[in-house]
């Protein structure tokens, strides 16, 4: 039998609003892959790889896509013996709300497409193109 709805509408609820503080043992992670069976490999924002488990009550409700945000628990599974590094607190869907957090790394910060030296003379938009020698002589 399903799960009533909600039940599915308080989970999303829960993991629209970012926590106010983080603690010691909180960081947040990009999904780098997912490994089959609710495991995920995330990245943190030193570069150090985790693979953490989604907890039973996100499966099946919310979807974690390749390149999103997590909030993991680094020490769950600090006392058991096993691959798994961590476990997944909270699945982060509104991307905008938490990049204003104070606890959002920077490593995380969106890059501008355009690279930061580019001069705006060299920019063609919007102009007509140069007349060739060719062209004039006519």
């Amino acid at each position: 039998m399903p799960r009533p709805k909600r039940q599915l509408l308080a989970t999303a609820e829960e993991t629209s609003n970012p926590p106010a503080v983080l603690g010691p043992e909180q960081a947040i992670a990009c999904v780098k892959r997912g490994e089959g069976k609710n495991l995920y490999t995330v990245e943190l924002a030193g570069g150090t790889s985790l693979l953490v488990e989604l907890p039973s009550r996100f499966r099946s409700t919310i979807w974690i896509k390749r390149g999103g945000f997590v909030l993991v628990n680094t020490v769950a599974f600090d006392d058991r013996v096993n691959k798994l590094n961590g476990e997944i607190l909270n699945v982060i869907r509104d991307e905008k709300l938490w990049r204003k957090q104070s606890y959002w790394p920077g490593e995380f910060s969106k890059k501008s497409v355009y690279p930061p030296n580019s001069d705006e003379e060299d920019s063609t938009m919007g102009k007509m193109p140069p007349i060739s020698d060719s062209d004039a002589e006519e």
